[in-house]
């Protein structure tokens, strides 16, 4: 079994960051694209974690962090790599790195029908909020 390596992601992932999402995230609606993921990185080179098996990414996970919430968003592993961990090690990194900032809570967009991520959080020690809801308004 080879070694997972965490790191921040760069300029220079972003291409394969999406290749990844495409084939490894679930419900890939979000219109990703190169230009999101490069202002991603470079007004927060630290937000963007990648897990690593062999200079392949293998997982990622966006940490952000805005001065005032710490939100976590895009876990993604690979199919062939999941129930190793590699997920419950990308939240571990960014919990740390929002101790770092003063964060004081976490929370994590997850999607409802994702039956499979609701389990990968909860084994990390997340529940669900249930007193509000999130609402939001499309800008297109």
């Amino acid at each position: 079994m080879s070694e997972v390596i965490l790191r921040y992601g760069g300029l220079d992932d972003v291409e394969a960051v999406l290749r990844f999402w495409l084939e490894s995230a679930e419900n890939t609606d979000r219109h990703d694209d190169a230009a999101k993921v490069t202002a991603l990185v470079e007004r927060d080179p630290e937000a963007l974690l990648i897990a690593e098996i062999g200079g392949r990414v293998a997982g990622t996970l966006i940490a952000g962090w805005d001065g005032w919430r710490a939100s976590l968003y895009r876990l993604a592993v690979d199919p062939a790599e999941r129930r190793r961990g590699i997920g419950s090690q990308l939240i571990r990194a960014a919990e740390e790195r929002f101790r770092k900032h003063g964060a004081f809570r976490v929370d994590a967009m997850v999607l409802n029908d994702n039956a499979l991520a609701h389990h990968a959080w909860a084994a990390a020690g997340y529940t669900m909020q249930t007193d509000c809801a999130r609402w939001i308004r499309r800008l297109t």
